[in-house]
């Protein structure tokens, strides 16, 4: 392990992974585990991660996400927007261990009150790689985050809890029993069509669902596509000052990512898209050079 110059580290709720980075950017080896932030106690961080990389130890370790949370490693406080994507400046130090383990902060928004963690990582990432950028980006995901960026700062930002809505309800409601595991591309639109014109009925709409099932026989993989459609069209509804007229760029897992990109498009809105992984470890890198400097 003697070609490890540093250690990029993206540590959520309920998962840790790790890149193995060698002087000249590149990734030497890419590790992961189950030791989240939701499994560990404080005590239990260290341990976890000499688990993982502790034969790549001690290079310097710089880490995102859940670890720098109140119930994480070390709390490293949030940044209050308008700001840049917090980097070397905002990083901090992990006490009381021999290691070298920095960790980089989340941003917060006062009014309305809105908060990010490792997405902030995200979108320094997607700013290093598209210099110049102005406009919107979105991160889809349990939490979707929609963020206005200008002159590469972060000027607001809203979040969305669409994806843990719709785990919620296709797996612990009523509407479990209507749910099968395929999609259906012409229903998911269907349903964005609807509530993005009517969000107001977005509880009927939701329930009707159900009823097709038992009286019309709506096929399953219809319905869970359409129960997508309609929480994201009403999503899209609510962040209309977001999107509309602007560039959007969607940082998230490939599917989707997809899905959003079609709702948008219907709406004459093109989207760039880029991988979640890809700009967390862009964004790392970008942390590291302002740090350590450039790449030996």
């Amino acid at each position: 392990m003697g070609d490890v110059a540093w250690i990029a580290v993206d540590w959520g709720t309920s998962h840790l992974r790790a890149w193995l980075m060698s002087r000249d950017g590149a990734v030497i080896e890419a590790r992961s585990s189950a030791a989240g932030m939701g499994t560990l106690e404080r005590g239990g961080f260290e341990p976890a991660l000499q688990a993982l990389v502790g034969d790549a130890l001690p290079a310097p370790v710089l880490a995102c996400g859940m670890v720098g949370s109140r119930q994480g490693w070390a709390e490293a406080p949030y940044t209050a927007v308008p700001c840049a994507p917090p980097g070397a400046s905002e990083a901090v130090q992990v006490p009381d261990t021999a290691l070298n383990v920095r960790i980089l902060p989340g941003v917060k928004q006062t009014k309305p009150a809105d908060v990010m963690r490792g997405e902030e990582t995200q979108i320094a990432g997607y700013i290093a790689t598209h210099p110049g950028f102005d406009g919107v980006i979105c991160l889809p995901g349990t939490h979707t985050k929609w963020v206005h960026i200008s002159a590469g700062e972060i000027v607001s930002f809203r979040t969305a809890m669409t994806g843990e809505m719709f785990a919620l309800l296709s797996s612990q409601s009523v509407l479990r029993h209507s749910m099968a595991d395929g999609w259906d591309d012409a229903a998911f639109m269907a349903g964005v069509d609807q509530t993005l014109s009517r969000p107001e009925a977005l509880a009927a709409a939701l329930f009707s669902l159900r009823a097709e099932g038992l009286l019309d026989a709506l096929p399953g993989d219809a319905a869970r596509a359409r129960l997508s459609g309609l929480l994201i069209g009403a999503e899209l509804a609510a962040m209309r000052p977001y999107w509309l007229g602007q560039q959007v760029a969607l940082i998230g897992a490939e599917t989707l990512s997809d899905a959003y990109a079609a709702a948008l498009a219907a709406q004459g809105v093109p989207c760039h898209t880029a991988g979640a992984q890809d700009m967390t470890l862009a964004g790392l890198t970008a942390a590291y050079t302002q740090i350590y400097g450039e790449a030996a």
